[in-house]
């Protein structure tokens, strides 16, 4: 049987779970208030962060699930995506719009990788 590994937990939620060879983020935002793209930077600079700790990389990325609070700020999160997944690494994707938990959010994103 495969261990399954839960990291940064707290009662709720854990932030990072490895099962096997798969990595799963709990939704991750940042910078509230700020602009969709700066928050778009912000969340994938701690999905860089989560996966370099489970011993993986964006180009490992499976699936990815965006969240935004208005689907006005696709092109602006888009141009933040575009920038950062390596060509040739795009994963399955889905873009919502979803009140997040906040009004101070705009983006939030939900990834699953391999190790």
């Amino acid at each position: 049987m495969t261990d399954i590994i839960r990291k940064h937990s707290n009662d709720r939620m854990s932030q990072l779970v490895i099962h096997g060879e798969t990595i799963y983020l709990a939704g991750q935002v940042a910078n509230p208030g700020a602009s969709v793209t700066e928050q778009a930077q912000g969340c994938l600079e701690q999905v860089d962060a989560l996966l370099a700790e489970a011993g993986s990389d964006k180009s490992r990325i499976l699936q990815a699930v965006i969240w935004l609070a208005d689907m006005a700020d696709f092109a602006e999160m888009n141009a933040v995506w575009d920038a950062w997944i390596p060509t040739g690494s795009t994963p399955a994707r889905a873009c919502g719009e979803a009140k997040l938990a906040t009004p101070d959010y705009k983006v939030e994103f939900i990834i699953t990788a391999a190790k």
